[in-house]
Formats: structure tokens, sequence, C-alpha cells
């Protein structure tokens, strides 16, 4: 896999933690670059960290890493709270020329081992010491005091002498067998993120940036961390407990002026904050990403707040490509755009990489010369073949770009359900059962009900008070859908199943199914 810049430029040094930190540390050393908050109730932040105290810290990291006696492009599996630590290693770590692993603190001992071994790490930073994995001989472990005291005194490293290829962090995502793989992103990512700054956010240096999300998620570090850092903007990180009634006033408290989260937070604000443009302070508008708001979300948010929501299209691979912004005007059920400077195509589902015309299905396409693409999955040739169609990647969404370059997502290839020979999205039909009185959530997926029958199933969660039934809402869905689109199952849950930060876990659906 390419991702090829110029080979003038891809010879010459370039340090992604310089990019984004060093340059700021230099044109604007005493500006706010990250400011924590542990307590909503108080009147201060519980830290404010400016950008050359910023740098001092990730160079003094570096060296710390470097006196472990770890070598260039070593994996350090990161798994800490979300925390101003937590930012200072991931960033010092590729400051010094190796290569951060970020991963949840929720990962069970067996998750946590396999990443350790899979991944080749070195070194292990961990919350709670208490809770070691059995490491093999030669991995080192720190915790989460030893590595904040690595940030203070005055003996930071300078920055390593990598190049623009050089591998700067990696991220594990599910893979097409049982076992996550490795995505690797090479220094040259932070360029490619560049698109985004106008196109998505209208980013400047005066800007001040909330995210909700966790550090081990890329959304998180890149929206979050990396582009606010990039431009000389602030970062605003909240470290307490994530109740959704909260987000309006830290908001304001904040002064944020942007915010960003997943489409299902945004729900949850509306439901438990009642959110308004007087309780919202300085904010410009909303990012999400993640996954497909549930439909009425964008007018019932710009209803009650006055400010837009602009949604991006992303993955783990190459960050969000696709978007709405301030100039880029939403169109109902699309996405929004490919990002100016990004060349997506649409290719035929059966692999061949030939580019569709305008209108039909088939898989999303990124072009492999794109700096922002990953530089491969880490040991997994096989998978690694099987997403690139000559000049194009092919991360897995499905969808269509139409004569104005508006791209409809219409969900995973596989996530895709069939029926009656029919290749059915799930996100079609969830939001024609959204539209139902009485449903609060609705995902759909294809469920196997014994062996070697499958049909559509959808898991739904009532509004509060709701007695919907199952033959109400299979009717109801009758009337907006075609026979072979409406689901054969209701499954009623109590809330459905989703990661940390958010994202619906398709997957887990059929572990609910009472049959």
């Amino acid at each position: 896999m390419t991702g090829a810049l110029p080979p003038d430029f891809a010879t010459l040094p370039f340090n992604m933690t310089e990019y984004c930190i060093g340059q700021a540390a230099r044109s604007r050393p005493n500006h706010p670059a990250l400011i924590v908050i542990n307590d909503p109730k108080s009147a201060h932040p519980g830290e404010v960290w400016t950008f050359g105290e910023l740098e001092a810290a990730v160079l003094n990291t570096a060296a710390a890493l470097q006196r472990r006696g770890l070598e260039p492009g070593a994996r350090i599996v990161v798994a800490l709270e979300n925390t101003s630590t937590y930012a200072v290693l991931f960033f010092g770590a590729i400051a010094g020329g190796f290569v951060p692993m970020p991963v949840s603190t929720q990962l069970t001992a067996p998750e946590l081992n396999f990443l350790i071994s899979d991944s080749g790490a070195q070194l292990v930073a961990l919350s709670h010491v208490a809770a070691t994995p059995q490491l093999a001989a030669g991995v080192q472990l720190a915790g989460s005091d030893e590595i904040a005291r690595w940030a203070e005194g005055h003996a930071g490293a300078p920055y390593a002498q990598t190049k623009a290829n050089d591998a700067a962090f990696l991220i594990y995502t599910s893979g097409t067998t049982a076992q996550p793989k490795g995505v690797l992103h090479a220094h040259r990512s932070v360029l490619g993120r560049r698109p985004m700054y106008q196109s998505w956010y209208g980013l400047s240096s005066v800007d001040r940036m909330l995210h909700a999300g966790a550090f081990n998620w890329t959304y998180t570090l890149g929206t979050g961390l990396t582009d606010p850092w990039a431009n000389g903007a602030t970062a605003i990180v909240f470290t307490g407990e994530k109740d959704p009634g909260l987000w309006p006033h830290l908001i304001a408290q904040t002064q944020a002026t942007l915010f960003a989260a997943v489409p299902s937070l945004y729900r949850q604000i509306l439901k438990y904050a009642s959110p308004s443009a007087s309780t919202l302070g300085a904010l410009r508008h909303g990012l999400m990403a993640g996954e497909t708001p549930p439909p009425g979300l964008f007018e019932a948010w710009e209803g009650a707040t006055g400010k837009p929501l602009y949604e991006a299209l992303g993955m783990s691979e190459i960050s969000t490509y696709i978007s709405s912004g301030p100039d880029t005007r939403r169109q109902p059920g699309k996405v929004g755009r490919p990002q100016p400077g990004r060349r997506v195509a649409i290719l035929r589902v059966d692999g061949y990489g030939i580019p569709l015309a305008a209108g039909e299905e088939g898989l999303i396409a990124v072009h492999r010369s794109d700096p922002g693409l990953m530089t491969g999955y880490w040991k997994r040739p096989g998978e690694e073949r099987a997403v690139l169609h000559g000049e194009w990647f092919t991360g897995g969404d499905v969808g269509r770009i139409d004569d104005q370059g508006y791209v409809t997502h219409l969900g995973r290839a596989n996530d895709i359900m069939k029926a009656f020979g029919y290749r059915v999205s799930p996100q079609e039909v969830e939001m024609a059962i959204a539209q139902c009185p009485g449903v609060a959530e609705v995902a759909c997926a294809e469920v196997r009900v014994r062996a070697g029958v499958s049909v559509i199933g959808a898991f739904v969660v009532r509004t509060a008070g709701a007695t919907l039934d199952e033959q109400t809402l299979l009717e109801f869905a009758s009337k907006r859908l075609a026979a072979y689109k409406t689901p054969r199952q209701v499954t009623f849950l109590d809330q459905l199943p989703r990661t940390p930060n958010g994202k619906l876990k398709r997957s887990m659906l059929q572990n609910f199914l009472k049959i």
C-alpha cells in the first residue's frame, strides 16, 4: 500500500508530533493547548497546558522511553484512563520515534494478552498495574503514576528524525476473522487529515474543541487532539462520568466552539438535557461520526439549539473522508461530499477496480495515493490484499454517489442483509421503523433462526411508557417497506449493544434473540 507523497518529501525528516505540537509551541507557546475538566461543578479546570508546556512534556516522555532502551519503532501498548497522561504518552512516543498502540482499559486479560503478543509490543502502559497481564520475557511494564512523572523535568529528547512513511501509531480494529487486526499509520497520516479542517470542522486557531469520546478511539485522538493542535487551537478533555445531561453545561462552561460525539449521544442529550441555544454558550456547531444517525436527529437538534450538526463518514484505515460542513450543505439521507483533494469512487461489489457511474450502488473506495491512508494491516497480508483493487482501497462501506457528488451510505458490506434473493441495507429498514410511534431506537440485522434459515430481525428499544407490540410494529413496517425488506422477527430490548464509545455492535444482536 502506497499512500504516496512526492518522493522528495517522503525522504525528508517528518515527525507527526512536531507537526501537531512543535509548530504551535514555536508560534504561540503560551496559548492553551489542553484543558482538562475533572469536576464539572468546579469553576476552574483541573489542568491547563500551554503549547510550550505540552511540547516539553512530550519530549521529556520521549527521553524517558529512550532511557528504557526501547528500539526505534517499538510498539507501546497504551491502556490508560482518559487523562492528560494518555495524551502526553501517545504523542511523546511518536515524538521519540516509537509506535504507540491505544487500547481500551475495559479489555479482558485474554484480549490484552493477544494484542500484546500480536503487535510484538516492547512496553505496556497500564492504569492499574495490579491488573498486570502475563508478559513475555523482554516486555516492560509501566504504571500511570510513573508515566506521569516522565513528563516532568528538563531532559527532553529532540524529535526523532522519522520520515513521512515511517510508522507512527498502530490501532486495532475488528477483522474478518475472529481476532482483531492492527491498522498501521505513518507520520504522513497527519497530513491526510488536512481536508477535514475546513470541509468538516471550519477549524481555526481560535477554536476550542470538546470531544466526548475516549482516547483509545482514532476519532477522539484525531478530531479531539491532533487536528486542534495542528491548527494551534485548544483541545478540551472531560475525565468524569459521561452523563448525557452534563454535556450542555460542559460545552458552556469550557466555552467550547466545536463539540464532537457519536449520533447516539446527541440523541441522549436531547432527551436528558433539553439543550437550547442559550445553554450551549459559544458553540458554533456539532460534529458527529462513528455510526449512522437516527432519522430526525438533525432536525431535532437544530430545532432545539439553533446549531447545525455536520456528519462525516470514516474508518480506522483513513479517518473521515466524506462529510458535510459549513461549506457543504447537508442533504437529507446523505453523508456529504468527498472532502476537497480526496479521490473517492464507487466500485463493483464483486471486487473489480472499475468505478461505477453516478447513482450505482457498490463499495465506497478511496484512491491509494491519499496520504491519510494506512500503510497496511499489521501481519495480515491476506486481509490487506482483500481491500486493494488496483489503484483503490475499499474498507467495506457500501454506498452510491449522485451526480452532484453527494454520497449515500448504505452500511457495511458484511452488514448487508439477504432476503428472498435481494440485498437489503439495514439502515434503510431502520429508517422506516424508527418513524413508528413508541420506537426510541432500532437496529436491524440478518439473523439465523434455525439451521439454514435466516430472516431480517429488528431489535427495538421502546420509548418510556410505550406499549408497542410486535404485531403493531410489523404492520407499520409493512406499509413502508417492500415485503422482502420487512422484518420477520422483532426483539424488544432495554438498550442496544454498544461499544464504550457509543457505536452500535451490530454483530452482537444475534445474541439477544429470544427463540
